[in-house]
């Protein structure tokens, strides 16, 4: 079984695969009379397809521990998949290249406080997988007509550990 080590999420690190959802260096400015700071477009939703329109949902997680044996990954072809932890608890986000319509060897990152994933649409990645304890998470995706899944199991699965 390959090893694969958890790196810390960084916006360059993850951009092969989507985007960091955070606020630090985000574009931001005051609204609401100055009484709320909104920061802005941080993060690209993708919609394709028929009747496609965007979801709005909140996932509430198990957690997983460490190390993880890494089994399967999914992608959707047919839109962006976006989750924002609703705590400051950490997850983490297991995301791989597409290499003529299969994952490439996946990359592990562990999320910080304040810091969310948008991950592009036909990325593939891992489940939602919260550590520590049982999470919620703001999910936006897509809706509509149309498969917008597809799994991946890896013939031999692959040990994600903390470096």
């Amino acid at each position: 079984m390959s090893t694969i080590l958890i790196e810390p999420l960084t916006a360059q690190a993850f951009a092969p695969f989507g985007q960091v959802i955070e606020m630090a260096g985000a574009n931001h400015y005051p609204i609401n009379g100055g009484m709320t700071e909104r920061y802005h477009d941080l993060a690209r939703v993708e919609l394709g397809g028929v009747h496609a329109r965007p979801l709005i949902s909140i996932f509430r997680g198990q957690p997983y521990e460490l190390p993880l044996t890494l089994k399967l990954v999914e992608r959707h072809p047919l839109g962006s998949q976006a989750f924002y932890p609703l705590s400051d608890r950490p997850f983490l986000v297991v995301a791989a290249e597409d290499v003529s319509g299969v994952p490439a060897t996946p990359r592990a990152f562990l999320t910080g406080p304040g810091q969310g994933v948008n991950i592009a649409m036909n990325t593939w990645h891992g489940v939602l997988t919260a550590l520590e304890a049982a999470s919620d998470f703001l999910v936006v995706d897509r809706g509509g007509d149309g498969n917008n899944l597809e799994e991946y199991s890896f013939p031999m699965p692959y040990l994600v550990r903390r470096a």
